[in-house]
């Protein structure tokens, strides 16, 4: 059955961003659930503990025509943890953008989950304000970097097959742009380009580097010099 956007969806015309959270701590599931209470242009559309129970939550929803933009993933979870869940949302699922929740000690493990392909990540105890920005900038197709952690996982960065040689003057611009947070319809405005010509050299660019995600190809632009941190 098909979900209609109905008047108390929309905020300034637009629909409002639908948010799963996932996490096995109750106490974070209703913090997060507080705060998009509080926002005009973010909801929160379900819960889940684990991986395994946001795959059936996503299910139930998928046979509604009413899955969300954004899932919010625990990386530690039992039974399923997030980046498991990760990578079977994103081959199943592939329009819904994933954003790992982690703190600061686990850093590194997002690296597995950027691998299998989440959009980007965010810190537990971020300010309730980034949050929302997170979840903003990924349903824009965008990348938010925390500066906290930015270090921490550049150096812990796989080291690609090939160099920036690889690429031409055009795909460095693009990657530049990418590791600046700009979505393809920025990138596109920006360059004068069409977004289909943006995401062939965005795919382009992940192919020649041997990366999977928008946000690797960021960090590995910005430990590499091409592009400066957040």
């Amino acid at each position: 059955m098909h979900r209609d956007v109905t008047h108390d969806d929309v905020v300034s015309g637009e629909p409002r961003i639908r948010v799963l959270v996932v996490d096995d701590h109750s106490v974070v599931r209703k913090g997060l659930r507080t705060f998009f209470g509080m926002l005009d242009d973010i909801e929160v559309v379900g819960e889940a503990a684990d991986g395994l129970h946001a795959l059936d939550l996503l299910a139930a929803l998928a046979a509604e025509d009413a899955l969300p933009d954004v899932v919010l993933m625990d990386l530690e979870m039992p039974r399923m943890d997030g980046i498991s869940a990760t990578a079977e949302i994103k081959k199943t699922f592939t329009d819904v953008e994933v954003v790992a929740l982690t703190s600061f000690s686990e850093a590194e493990r997002v690296h597995l989950a950027l691998e299998v392909g989440a959009a980007g990540y965010l810190l537990k105890d971020a300010d309730a304000d980034e949050v929302g920005v997170a979840v903003r900038a990924a349903h824009r197709g965008e990348i938010h970097l925390d500066a906290a952690v930015v270090s921490k996982l550049t150096r812990s960065l796989r080291q690609p097959a090939e160099t920036a040689a690889v690429l031409t003057p055009r795909e460095r611009e693009i990657l530049a742009l990418v590791a600046q947070g700009q979505s393809n319809r920025d990138i596109a405005r920006a360059l004068t380009i069409s977004e289909r010509t943006t995401r062939t050299h965005v795919s382009n660019v992940l192919g020649k580097l041997g990366l999977v995600s928008r946000t690797q190809a960021a960090l590995w632009a910005i430990r590499e010099g091409l592009a400066p941190g957040p």
